[in-house]
Formats: C-alpha cells, structure tokens, sequence
C-alpha cells in the first residue's frame, strides 16, 4: 500500500482534507433518511434505538484495540485503507437482508468499520500537520463540509428518487469512501527525525492514565456528549416550542457552518492558551448556550446560540485533541485518541439517557440540567489543572 508521492500532484493535506469530506460526508447520507428507510420496513422505534446503539457498544469494546494495532502499523494509513475497504464493501449486504435481525446485523458491520476510522484518521492527520507546519483545522473542517453538503442534498435527491435511492446513495459514498483512502498519503515521517519533546509524552497509554490526565478526557467527553443531545432531541423540542419545521433545518445548518468556520480560522487566531483551558473556556459557554435553551428562546436567539456551536464543540474538539497530542508519544497516538473517543461516547450514553428522562419530566427545562451536566466537564478539567499545571 504505498503512497502517492508527496512530491508530485495533490499535497498530502488536501489529499487528507478530500478523504475527511467523504467520511462524513457517508455519515450525513445515514443520518437524513435511516430511520425512516427502518420505520417502512417495520422496524418499530425500539428496534430502531437497538440497530443504532448496538454499533455504538462494539465501538466502545474495540476502539481501543484498533487505535493500538494502527500504532503498531508502518503507518496509519494502512489501517485506514483497510477499514475503509472493509466499510465499502459490507453495504451491499443490505440489498439481501430484511427483518430486525439481518439488518442489525449488516448494519454494526456497515457502520463499525467507518467509526474506528475517525480516531485513527484524526491522530494521524493532527501528527502529520504538527511535523509540515500546517494547519488541522482546516482539513478536518472539510469533514464538516462533507457532513454538512451531504445531509442538504441527500434529502432533496431521496425526495425526488422515493426512499429506493437511500441504499444505493449510501453504498455510492461508502464505495467513494473506501476508493479515495487509497490515495492518502505516508502520515509518519519517512525517517524518525521528530525532535525530542518539549515536556515529558507517554509512550504507554497505561503510562499516561493518571488522574491530571484523565480528568480532561471525561470533561471532554462531557462537552462532546451534550451535542449528541442537541443532535437527537433539539429539532422535537424546537418543534414543540412552535418553531416551524422549515426553520429547522436552517437552525442546524448554522450550527455546522460555525464549527466548519472556526476549524478554517483556527490557526490564524494564534491563541497562547493551553489546550486544557480551551476545553474549560468551550464548556462554560456550553453551559450558558444550554441554559438558554430551556426558555424556549425566540428564532433570533437560537440563531445566536447556534452560532456558539463554533466554540462548545469546535474549541473544544480542538483542544481535546491537541491536549492529547502534546502529552503522549507518536507511538500511542491513534490508540490515546481512541481511548478518548470511548470516553465520549460512554458520555454520550449517559447524557442520552439522562436527558431523555429529563425532558419526559419537564420539556425543555431539560436543557438546565444538561447545562449543569456540562459545568460538571469544565470543573473535572480544571481540578487537573490544580494536579499538573499547563505548559507555556
């Protein structure tokens, strides 16, 4: 499996930027129209919460492992192509299943392989660009691009096709996903020449598993977990507050545009902060953007708090993941990033949950409790601060 040379034709980070387009740009297909591809094959609301949690779990019990074995790979890359492949291939299977059982089945297999891949292609691309001087903001902002440009047309196409064009949308992109990983570059340098640290890295993650380090990765998780929230409940509680369905959608598209903004402009912001107050700075406005929400805010205001996703999640992406870069070693970077992303969607478990209950006891009020959910996050990082002070 060996790369393009980096030499000639597309740079490394546009080739890294096309490949993190696709892969959530097959994520938003899923998301616009699964459901209710499920919901005509009768598929009830339970079977339907069990076919997407199941994959969850498996990540939760495999992501680690995968982050390790890619580690231990000549590079990254490899095992990148490789569950690509894995993820391409798999969807077919859904034209020859039906009933609860076949598509749980196929679908953990369709959707597995293309989550453990996110961790890996984020460590990867994040070393590659800290050894070039380049910018990660702006390839993985083309992630939310991808996201973003997928869920705004799949539904229009699907609307004029009929729902007989999900299943072949979705294998077009699975299929365009797994073509273009191919053409990814080396993200490891050629030779070792990385200069040592300027502070002490791990280069076990049992190593790096103590308290000051810990502690940032579950208030990370806490951060991220409350956007799962705004992505699953948001667009019902909006509804019953009287919002117009046709404002929705819009409301959500002003969300992704402000995070994609934020990655792109990110490195010309030069902050001199640590990457432990970025994730406390982003979930203390997190706590003021969910608060509002349980007063049912009028259109104008939503818009306002819609806009804040560029700090609660892109801020606070980024800081988690430079967190975990500047303190562990190249040789656990997909396997660290993995581990935080098990963290995150343990969170998201939890949160899911929690706010479900919530908001069947008091409707939107619910928002005040997520709120102080995520003030639970910024406390847990900054006592690790108090244990291990940040670096200039």
């Amino acid at each position: 499996m060996s790369p393009p040379s980096e030499g000639k034709g597309f740079s490394p980070e546009l080739r890294a930027s096309i490949f993190h387009f696709m892969v959530f740009a097959s994520t938003g297909v899923s998301s616009v129209y699964f459901a209710i591809w499920l919901s005509n094959r009768g598929i009830s609301p339970d079977e339907t919460g069990i076919i997407t949690a199941v994959p969850v779990l498996v990540m939760l019990a495999i992501n680690v492992l995968v982050g390790r074995l890619a580690d231990k790979a000549s590079d990254w890359r490899n095992v990148i192509i490789i569950l690509s492949l894995i993820g391409g291939a798999i969807p077919i299977g859904m034209y020859f299943v039906s009933g609860f059982w076949g598509i749980l089945l196929v679908w953990t297999l369709c959707v597995v392989p293309a989550a453990a891949l996110v961790p890996v292609i984020d460590a990867a691309t994040l070393r590659m660009t800290q050894r070039r001087g380049t910018n990660f903001g702006v390839v993985r902002a083309w992630g939310t691009v991808g996201y973003t440009v997928t869920t705004a047309l799949a539904g229009p196409v699907i609307g004029i096709f009929g729902e007989s064009a999900f299943l072949p949308l979705f294998l077009a992109f699975s299929l365009l996903r797994a073509l273009i990983s191919l053409q990814l570059p080396r993200f490891r340098a050629p030779v070792q020449t990385t200069p040592e640290p300027a502070r002490p890295t791990a280069r076990r993650l049992r190593d790096a598993l103590k308290p000051w380090f810990v502690l940032p990765i579950f208030g990370l998780g806490i951060l991220y977990s409350t956007h799962g929230v705004l992505a699953s409940f948001a667009a019902l509680l909006w509804k019953q507050q009287g919002i117009p369905e046709g404002i929705i959608g819009p409301l959500i598209a002003v969300g992704a545009a402000a995070e994609a903004l934020m990655m792109f402009v990110w490195q010309r912001l030069n902050l001199k902060v640590s990457a432990r107050h970025l994730i406390i700075f982003a979930a203390l406005v997190a706590v003021v953007r969910w608060s509002l929400m349980a007063f049912s805010p009028p259109i104008w205001l939503l818009v306002i708090l819609q806009l804040l996703h560029s700090v609660t999640f892109a801020v606070g992406y980024l800081g988690g993941i430079y967190f975990i870069a500047n303190w562990t070693d190249e040789d656990i970077a997909a396997e660290a990033q993995g581990f935080s992303y098990v963290v995150q969607q343990g969170m998201t478990v939890v949160a899911l949950l929690g706010f479900g209950w919530f908001a069947g006891q008091f409707g939107a009020g619910a928002w005040l409790a997520l709120g102080a959910f995520t003030f639970v996050g910024a406390v847990l990082v900054w006592i690790s601060l108090r244990l291990r002070p940040a670096h200039n």
